[in-house]
């Protein structure tokens, strides 16, 4: 069974990678873009390019009237009431680091924050460094042998001091979704805040928020077939009422003296300077694209040719996975082989996967590993590539063995 992707053709960088022999398998690193999202960028430079919220004249209204369909764009796919709830920001990691200031003067010494043993490390360390300025006590909720979150130890863990909930919805690491919305309900339970890092599960179809229920939602355009630059920070609105201002400049501003200011409310207040207009702008072509989509058909290939990953590797003597993977990627390690040694020569065979850490060092602390080689997938992959890998794949541990 060949499994051809119907989609690849709308990515114009596997021709290029067909010439120059590569095959892309580290999607969950960052997203190849489709021709939609090419033609977008390139018709907001060809037309002339403004700065938006700030300008009379005809181009600066055009680029206002694009980015602020984007954004209206990126509410109706996420399910959002209202495109007021959507920020736009640099990525994910801003978007985290954005909650994490905008809520710091609500934090009292002792107070707990609570994180997984299984986050990015952008999920992670504007916490840790929240709890290190504050006095705060941050916990982290165990896995099971899974790699999943466990419900019953989070059920002791999250408790009257508990004020924030941070987790990933997909681990980028393990390729295992997480039970957010019973975390969630625990957490609210409690009077907690609750923010999910979206930056995987996001990209496969995890992205109804009224389904979640959580009172920020953060994911990057790059991970989503989407431009690099931009990311979105979604709120409820009583919780964007509570985070404060934590940059400032030029459009965010109401009004301002010497001595004093006043500032807009979300979102023009929390996207202070120029904006990456020509980024939101993609990321709106991004979401009309994956709109044209057929999700239970993408969800079916992708599925495939996960299960056909995951075979092929077990069948193979001494490696072992991380965790049970469930979507899109798999990491693993081999007996005796060093990770880079075996990356790298995966690469010199034109097989592009990644290696190491992936962002997560206290995950693979505590899985007792010092890197682990991760095959992440897109919905333009095909059996093919993966055959690719697999021969690269036995060819290289011939080497290293």
């Amino acid at each position: 069974m060949s499994l051809p992707s119907p989609w690849r053709a709308d990515f114009p960088a596997f021709s290029a990678f067909a010439a120059e022999g590569l095959t892309y398998l580290d999607s969950a690193a960052t997203t190849q873009k489709p021709q939609a999202v090419l033609d977008a960028l390139n018709g907001y430079y060809l037309g002339g390019a403004a700065n938006v919220h700030r300008a009379q004249h005809v181009p600066g209204e055009r680029a206002t009237r694009a980015f602020e369909a984007a954004r209206s764009r990126v509410a109706h796919w996420l399910h959002a009431v209202n495109p007021a709830e959507v920020l736009f920001t640099r990525g994910t990691t801003e978007a985290i680091n954005l909650v994490g200031y905008g809520l710091e003067r609500h934090f009292r010494p002792g107070d707990e924050l609570l994180v997984s043993a299984l986050e990015h490390h952008a999920n992670l360390l504007p916490w840790q460094q929240l709890a290190l300025r504050r006095g705060l006590v941050l916990r982290v909720l165990p896995l099971d042998e899974r790699g999943v979150i466990d419900l019953e130890q989070a059920r002791h863990i999250i408790g009257e001091r508990t004020r924030l909930l941070a987790i990933s919805q997909l681990s980028n690491v393990l390729g295992t979704w997480q039970p957010v919305v019973e975390l969630i309900q625990l957490a609210r339970e409690r009077g907690a805040w609750t923010l999910v890092d979206g930056a995987q599960g996001s990209v496969h179809g995890r992205h109804d928020l009224p389904g979640l229920g959580c009172d920020f939602y953060a994911f990057s355009g790059h991970k989503l077939y989407g431009p690099d630059g931009i990311g979105v920070l979604w709120g409820r609105p009583q919780a964007l009422e509570q985070l404060a201002h934590w940059q400032f400049g030029g459009e965010m501003v109401r009004h301002t003296g010497f001595h004093e200011a006043s500032f807009h409310a979300a979102p023009l207040g929390f996207e202070a300077g120029t904006p990456a207009v020509s980024a939101a702008i993609g990321l709106g072509a991004t979401i009309d694209w994956l709109a044209t989509l057929d999700e239970a058909e993408v969800a079916a290939h992708e599925g495939a040719l996960h299960a056909r990953l995951l075979a092929g590797l077990l069948a193979r003597d001494g490696v072992s996975l991380l965790g049970e993977p469930q979507a899109a990627l798999a990491s693993f390690c081999v007996d005796g082989v060093h990770v880079a040694d075996l990356a790298h020569l995966l690469g010199e065979q034109g097989i592009a996967v990644r290696a190491g850490h992936h962002c997560a060092m206290p995950l693979l602390q505590r899985l007792e590993v010092p890197g682990a080689l991760r095959v992440s997938l897109g919905l333009y992959n095909d059996a093919d590539d993966l055959e690719r890998f697999f021969l690269a794949l036995d060819r290289s541990l011939e080497l290293l063995r």
